[in-house]
C-alpha cells in the first residue's frame, strides 16, 4: 500500500529516481548500445539501493517492514525509470491512440508495498483492449530490461475484459489484483480497472471468496507441516507465518472493502491491542525474511537451522543460563507465530459471526443439543460465551471453569469470550492457583476421557494455560536447537497428552497392543497424564531437566489434589522418564543384566505400566517419522523381560532352560532329522542361542544349511516385525569383519541399527544386521537386497576401495554441521557381566560406524554386539566387546588407549585414513 512505502524514511538515499532520470535523458547513444548504457545505470542504482537497505537494516535488525517497503520503493523507482526509457527514448509516440495505452500495476505481495531482496517482481500490464503493436513491444522490450537487471518477474498483460474474465475463474488472479497498486502509465485506465473488479468481480461473491481462501490456507497447513511450531518453519508460507497474516488482509479487504490493516479495527475484525499484536508479529517476520533472503542470497523461505544461529546473531540475542541466543530467538519466533495463530482464530470466529447476521454459519457445525448446567454461562448459537464482557473478572476461577465446560460438553468457544479470556488471563494469581476449585477443574480438562489435546490447545493459545501453571508457561513456544525435535516443548507436551487419550480410547490399537492392553490396569490415570504434562517441563532451566521436572512435580502435584503417593510416582517417572528409551535403544536386551539393572530401579509393575505408556507417547509426539516398529519391539522386549523380573523376582527360567526351550521350539520348526539338528545346535555358543529370537534362528539355521561348504553366504530378506531389513553374513571369521560388513553396507545406502556378531565352534561368523535405508525403512525390492548383498560381498573380498569411497559419499543430512557437538567415549564394565560396554556419541555422519569399528579392530578387541541410535543430528552407537580371549577389558592404560582411538575416530580423525 502507498502509505506504507510513502512512510520509508530518507528514501533518496535509496535511490533518487529524478537524478536518474536525468543521467538516463543525458545519454546520447542509439540503438543496442543506447539500451545497454541504460540498463548499466539502472543496475548500479539497483545495487546501490540494495547495498543501503541492507546496511539499514543490519544497523535495526528488527525493522522488517522498513526494509520491505524499502525494497518495494527502490523497485517502484526502477520500473517507473525502465518504462518512461522505453516509452520515451526506445519507442516514442508523438499522438497515441486510444488503444496505445498502458497501466502498469504492481500486484500480489508488491502490491502491498512489502516485497524481500529477493522476492518476485510482479507486474501487470493493463490494457483498454486488444494489444496493439506499440504496446506489445513496449512491454516485450520493458521485460527484457527488467530480465538484464537480474530480477525475476512475475507478469501478466490482459486487457480489461481479459482481466475481469480471468478474476472470476480463477481465485489466484483474483488474489493478486485484489491487492493491485498502481505503479505508473495511465492512471485513468487503472481507475476503470479497479471499478469494474469491486463491481463485477467482488460485489457478492464474499462468501466463495472467504470459503475458498480457507480451504487454501488449509491445504497450504498440510503440505508445510500442520502445526506453527515445527522447529524449522517456512516464514512465509508455514502456519503462523506471513502468509497467515496476508490471508487476514485478504479477507477483511475483500469482505470489508478496507484499504490497509489499520482499517480492520473499524471494521470490528480487530481490537487496537490486536492490531499491535498484528503489527508487531508483522514486523518481526519480515525482518526474519529479509536477513534470511540476505544471508541465502536468493528466496529462501525455509528458517533451517544452518539459518538460524546466523539469524540470531544478527538480530543480537545473546546467550542466557540455560537457553542460548539461537533457541531463546526460535522462542521469540514461535511466540509470534503463536500470536498470528490466535489472531487467526478470533479473526475467523468473528467474520464467522458476521455472516451468521446473513443466513446460517459456515465454518463451524452447530451442536446436536443444549446442555442444561452452565453455571452462568451462556450458549450463542451453539457455542459457549458470557453473559457480560466482565464475567471472568468477577471469578477468575472462571477462566479454568470455561475450558472445563466446553470440554464436558464438547463445546466451542464464542469468539467474544477467547478474548476475554486472553485479556484476563493475567487475573490468575497465587489466589487463583492455590483454589481447589480450578484445581479440580484444571486436573478434569487434563485427565479428560473425550479430547484434552484440543482443551488443553485452546487455553495454552489463550494464555491461561501458562498462567494457572506458571512452569508450563516457562516451555511456551521454546524450542530445542536440535535436528531430533521436530516442535516446541508446549506442543510436543500437548500432543503426548493427545496421543496417550487416543490411545485409553483404543484408537492406536493396532499399533499399540500392549499399551492399549495395560492402560485400562493402572490404578491411577491421573497420574500417568500429570506425568506426561511435567515430562518436559524443565527444560531451557540449565542442568538435568529430568531432575529439575522431578523437584517442579513435588510441588505442583499436592496443588492438584494429589496423594503424597501419587506425587512420588509422578516425580519418580519425571525423573525417569528416559530410562526406558535409553535401554531399550543402547543396550543390549540379550544381556540379563541390562533386564536385572533397568528392573532394580523400576521396583514396581505398575511403575514398569506407567513408564512403558509415558515412553511411547514421548517418542511418538517428538514428530512424524521418529516412531517405528524397530522401536516398538525393543520397547516391547523390554517390558516383557522386566515384567517377568518383577512379577517373579529371580526366579525365572534359568538360561540353560530357555537355552533348551529355544532349541526345542526351532527343532519342531526346521523338522530336521535329530541327528542333522544336534550336529548344527553343538556348532553354536549358548550367547547365541539367549540373544536372538526364534524367527531370526530359524532364518539363520536355513541359511548355514544351503550355503554348505562355502566360506562366505549372504542373505538379505524384509524383517517386518522390525522394520528392517535382516542382513546375515555366514563367513569364516578373521579380524575386521565387522567393519568391512559395516563399510559395504553403507556404500549400499544402507543404516545399521542393530547387529550381532557370533562365532561358531568351528571358526564360522555368523553375524546379524539390521538395516533400514536413509529413510529409516527396509530394503524390500528384489534389486535393491541384491545390491546390497553385492556391496558387503564386495567389501569383504576387497574388491572395493572401501574406505575412499565411503569418504567421499555424502552425508544424507549435512544440516548436522549446523550444531556443535563434542564427541564422548563412556566405558563402562558395570553394565554387563561378561561385556566392557563403549557408547560413542558424536555428530552423524558418513562412514561414523565404520570409523568406529575400524578403531575397535585396531585396538585388538573383539565385538559381540552393537546397538546403533540416532537422535536427529547426534549418534549413539553402543558396543558389547572384550579382549581376544573373551575376557572384560580392564588394564586402565588399554582403557585410555581404546577411549583416545574411538574418540579420533568419532571426530573424523585416524581410524579411516589409516585404513585407506
Amino acid at each position: 500500500m502507498a502509505s506504507r512505502i510513502d512512510a520509508v524514511p530518507n528514501r533518496r538515499a535509496i535511490i533518487d529516481r529524478r537524478v536518474l532520470a536525468d543521467d538516463i535523458a543525458a545519454l546520447e547513444s542509439d540503438g543496442p548500445k543506447l539500451r545497454a548504457e541504460a540498463v548499466a545505470l539502472l543496475k548500479a542504482a539497483l545495487d546501490k539501493g540494495r547495498a543501503e537497505i541492507a546496511d539499514r537494516l543490519m544497523q535495526n535488525p528488527s525493522r522488517g517492514l522498513e526494509a520491505a517497503s524499502g525494497q518495494a520503493f527502490l523497485i517502484d523507482q526502477i520500473v517507473r525509470l525502465a518504462f518512461d526509457f522505453t516509452t520515451k527514448r526506445l519507442y516514442p509516440v508523438s499522438n497515441p491512440t486510444a488503444g496505445e495505452r498502458i497501466a502498469l500495476l504492481a500486484v500480489g505481495g508488491y502490491g502491498r508495498g512489502e516485497m524481500a531482496p529477493y522476492s518476485d517482481v510482479d507486474i501487470a500490464f493493463l490494457t483498454p483492449w486488444k494489444q496493439t503493436g506499440w504496446v506489445e513491444q513496449v512491454i516485450e522490450s520493458m521485460l527484457y530490461t527488467l530480465w538484464d537487471l537480474g530480477l525475476k518477474v512475475g507478469h501478466s498483460s490482459r486487457s480489461l475484459d481479459e482481466t475481469v474474465r480471468m478474476a472470476k475463474s480463477d481465485l489466484t488472479v483474483r488474489t493478486a489484483l485484489l491487492e493491485g497498486r498502481f505503479i505508473w502509465g495511465d492512471r485513468a485506465l487503472n481507475d476503470e480497472g479497479v471499478a469494474r473488479f469491486r463491481r463485477e468481480v467482488v460485489e457478492g461473491t464474499d462468501r466463495a471468496f472467504v470459503a475458498a481462501k480457507l480451504e487454501e490456507r488449509n491445504e497450504r497447513h498440510r503440505r508445510m507441516g500442520d502445526s506453527r511450531y515445527v522447529v524449522e518453519p517456512n516464514v512465509k508460507e508455514g502456519k503462523g507465518g506471513l502468509r497467515d497474516l496476508h490471508t487476514l488482509f485478504w479477507i477483511g479487504k475483500y469482505v470489508h472493502r478496507v484499504d490497509s490493516v489499520e482499517d480492520l479495527v473499524d471494521a470490528g475484525l480487530l481490537t487496537p491491542d490486536e492490531l499491535h499484536q498484528f503489527q508487531r508479529a508483522e514486523n518481526f517476520l519480515w525482518a526474519v525474511r529479509c536477513h534470511l533472503h540476505m544471508i541465502a542470497g536468493r528466496a529462501e523461505e525455509r528458517l533451517t537451522f544452518d539459518y538460524q544461529r546466523e539469524i540470531a546473531e544478527r538480530m543480537h540475542y545473546a546467550n542466557r543460563t540455560g537457553k542460548s541466543a539461537v533457541e531463546r530467538f526460535m522462542q521469540y519466533y514461535f511466540l509470534q507465530a503463536k500470536t498470528v495463530g490466535d489472531l487467526t482464530g478470533l479473526f475467523l470466529a468473528h467474520l464467522d459471526e458476521q455472516f451468521a447476521s446473513r443466513g446460517s454459519r459456515f465454518t463451524l457445525a452447530a451442536i446436536p443439543r443444549r446442555p442444561r448446567k452452565l453455571n452462568g454461562f451462556r450458549l450463542v448459537r451453539g457455542r459457549l460465551a458470557l453473559p457480560s464482557d466482565d464475567f471472568l473478572q468477577q471469578d477468575a476461577v472462571r477462566l479454568i471453569e470455561m475450558f472445563a465446560l466446553a470440554d464436558k460438553h464438547g463445546l466451542e468457544l464464542h469468539p467474544a469470550a477467547i478474548r476475554a479470556a486472553r485479556r484476563d488471563a493475567r487475573l490468575i494469581d497465587a489466589k487463583v492457583r492455590r483454589d481447589p476449585r480450578a484445581n479440580a477443574l484444571f486436573l478434569d480438562v487434563l485427565t479428560s476421557p473425550r479430547d484434552p489435546e484440543s482443551v488443553l490447545r485452546w487455553m495454552n493459545e489463550a494464555g491461561v494455560f501458562g498462567r494457572f501453571v506458571p512452569d508450563f508457561g516457562r516451555v511456551v513456544a521454546q524450542t530445542q536447537f536440535d535436528m531430533y525435535h521436530h516442535y516446541t516443548v508446549d506442543e510436543h507436551t500437548i500432543r503426548a497428552i493427545g496421543l496417550l487419550a487416543t490411545i485409553e480410547r483404543g484408537g492406536l490399537k493396532a499399533e499399540h497392543p500392549i499399551a492399549t492392553s495395560i492402560v485400562r490396569q493402572i490404578v491411577s490415570r491421573r497420574v500417568l497424564y500429570l506425568a506426561v504434562l511435567l515430562h518436559d517441563i524443565a527444560k531451557g532451566r540449565g542442568g538435568d531437566h529430568s531432575v529439575l521436572g522431578a523437584e517442579i512435580a513435588l510441588q505442583l502435584c499436592p496443588r492438584l489434589g494429589l496423594t503424597a503417593a501419587e506425587t512420588e510416582t509422578v516425580s519418580w517417572l519425571v525423573r525417569y522418564h528416559l530410562l526406558m528409551s535409553a535401554t531399550a535403544f543402547k543396550r543390549d536386551l540379550s544381556d540379563f543384566k541390562t533386564i536385572l539393572d533397568f528392573a532394580e530401579v523400576v521396583q514396581s509393575p505398575e511403575r514398569l505400566k506407567l513408564l512403558l505408556l509415558l515412553t511411547i507417547v514421548d517418542i511418538r509426539a517428538v514428530g512424524p517419522g521418529v516412531w517405528n516398529s524397530w522401536k516398538r519391539q525393543l520397547l516391547a522386549e523390554l517390558f516383557e523381560g522386566a515384567e517377568e523380573v518383577l512379577r517373579l523376582g529371580h526366579k525365572q527360567t534359568g538360561r540353560k532352560e530357555r537355552v533348551e526351550a529355544k532349541q526345542q521350539a526351532l527343532a519342531e520348526r526346521l523338522g530336521w532329522s535329530k541327528p542333522d539338528f544336534q550336529r548344527y545346535a553343538k556348532r553354536l555358543p549358548e550367547p547365541y542361542w539367549v540373544a536372538e529370537p526364534l524367527d531370526v534362528l530359524e532364518e539363520n539355521a536355513r541359511h548355514v544349511a544351503e550355503s554348505g561348504d562355502k566360506q562366505l553366504a549372504i542373505a538379505a530378506s524384509v524383517y517386518p516385525e522390525r522394520g528392517a531389513t535382516l542382513v546375515t553374513v555366514y563367513a569364516a571369521d578373521h579380524p575386521g569383519l565387522f567393519y568391512r560388513i559395516a563399510g559395504g553396507i553403507h556404500l549400499a545406502g544402507g543404516s545399521i541399527i542393530d547387529a550381532r556378531i557370533h562365532t561358531t565352534r568351528d571358526g564360522m561368523a555368523l553375524d546379524n544386521f539390521l538395516v533400514q535405508d536413509p529413510y529409516g525403512q527396509p530394503f524390500d525390492e528384489s534389486g535393491r537386497l541384491e545390491r546390497l548383498k553385492a556391496a558387503v560381498e564386495d567389501a569383504l573380498a576387497n574388491r572395493s576401495r572401501l574406505t575412499e569411497r565411503l569418504v567421499a559419499k555424502p552425508l544424507p543430512r549435512p544440516r548436522a554441521d549446523a550444531f556443535p557437538i563434542a564427541a564422548n567415549v563412556l566405558i563402562d564394565n558395570r553394565a554387563s557381566n561378561r561385556f566392557t560396554v563403549i557408547e560413542v556419541n558424536a555428530r552423524d555422519r558418513a562412514a561414523l560406524l565404520y570409523a568406529l569399528a575400524y578403531g575397535l579392530f585396531q585396538s585388538k578387541v573383539t565385538i559381540h554386539s552393537a546397538h546403533i541410535a540416532t537422535y536427529g543430528e547426534r549418534a549413539v552407537d553402543t558396543f558389547y566387546v572384550t579382549d581376544l580371549l573373551g575376557a572384560k577389558i580392564i588394564a586402565p592404560a588399554r582403557l585410555k588407549a581404546l577411549e583416545k582411538r574411538l574418540l579420533e575416530a568419532a571426530e573424523g580423525q585416524s581410524p579411516v585414513r589409516a585404513a585407506a
